[in-house]
């Protein structure tokens, strides 16, 4: 058993989504969003090295040596699963580890609208997760990929770097790739995935043009993509894409993505007002004829007036969910300040908070 096994399982004991080994300080979890310094001596950089080197087999501790940073996955039976990023630095070795729950959590669990539900009924284009890291991005798409995989008799591809989520056998089929294990790259894997008669291909994340190029090729050829993208709205999702082309192709690509995006979903975790729990903010963005228009025409910033005009599709803004969350008691005036944009909406909570200058 190695060493950090006892850190993981009081980690799981404690609710934590995080845990933190840094050379000069005592092990460390975060727990609804905040750093918490556990009751153990300060470890040394000859400590953390050999924490770490426990965890990992021959072939992943001789990629850490030599890139300097890795990114895998670790499984405790009977506890669940962790995904770890190690990397050098300025004074040694750190490691942070993700905590995954041993079980799948369903969308209405983790607290997704119905509408959810309709957008995922499509067969074909692409559904883009979105947030900043540690927002759930990864978690949602894997209550995606089992609401499909209980529902529908299809052969699910999926893409991960690394693997996070186990996904077994249900009404359809998921084989899940991971990045230096079973392929390469993502480019590597999605153009062998055309010709392995997939029916959802899923992208752990549309990291550069040559993912965003083959992902949108794919869902412009039949069949549904879902994959993630680190952007903070549905507007600035839709730029990003756009932007990462050059001057010269964004017009094709305008055209070519408001045909095949069927939806986008943007998360954010917001810290409960019991110090216990974290909720979920959610902006949902459906790829209407409207939306499709928009983006065709170049007048993305258009969208967010649409997505307010939109409401009784079931798109709804990021500000309007937080908004919710707070007058039903879920979070403090405090944590919807520091999440909403338009701050005059706290005015009748708060109004010293209302007036507080956005960041």
């Amino acid at each position: 058993m190695a060493t950090l096994d006892k850190v993981f399982k009081l980690a799981v004991e404690l609710n934590a989504s995080d845990v933190h080994i840094t050379p000069g300080e005592p092990f460390m979890v975060r727990r609804t969003g905040k750093l918490i310094r556990l009751k153990s001596q300060n470890l040394t950089p000859e400590h953390t090295v050999q924490l770490i080197s426990e965890l990992l087999t021959p072939v992943q501790l001789e990629i850490l040596t030599r890139e300097r940073q890795l990114d895998f996955a670790y499984e405790i039976k009977e506890l669940g699963r962790f995904r770890g990023s190690a990397m050098r630095h300025n004074r040694g070795m750190s490691g942070v580890f993700r905590v995954i729950p041993p079980e799948i959590p369903t969308l209405a669990r983790l607290g997704f609208p119905d509408v959810v539900y309709s957008i995922l009924d499509n067969h074909q284009g692409i559904i883009l997760v979105t947030g900043a890291t540690g927002h759930g991005k990864t978690t949602t798409l894997a209550a995606m990929v089992d609401y499909i995989n209980s529902k529908r008799a299809h052969h699910i591809l999926s893409v991960e770097d690394p693997i996070e989520f186990i996904h077994p056998y249900k009404k359809g089929v998921v084989n899940q790739r991971e990045l230096g294990k079973s392929t390469h790259s993502y480019q590597n894997a999605l153009r062998g995935a055309l010709r392995q008669d997939p029916d959802v291909i899923v992208i752990g994340e549309l990291r550069d043009l040559d993912t965003i190029s083959l992902a949108i090729s794919a869902s412009e050829t039949g069949h549904l993509v879902i994959g993630t993208l680190s952007t903070s709205s549905a507007a600035k999702t839709v730029d990003r894409i756009i932007n990462s082309y050059p001057a010269g192709s964004q017009n094709q690509i305008r055209a070519m993505i408001s045909e095949a995006l069927k939806a986008v979903i943007t998360q954010r975790l917001i810290p409960g007002a019991d110090g216990k729990t974290m909720h979920l903010a959610l902006e949902v963005l459906i790829g209407n004829l409207s939306v499709a228009n928009l983006i065709r025409d170049n007048k993305t910033y258009q969208i967010q007036s649409t997505m307010q005009m939109g409401k009784k599709l079931g798109m709804r803004l990021m500000d309007d969910s937080i908004m919710e969350m707070l007058e039903a008691g879920k979070i403090s005036p405090v944590e919807a300040a520091a999440n909403i944009d338009n701050k005059a909406l706290l005015k009748r909570f708060s109004p010293s908070i209302a007036k507080m200058p956005v960041e």
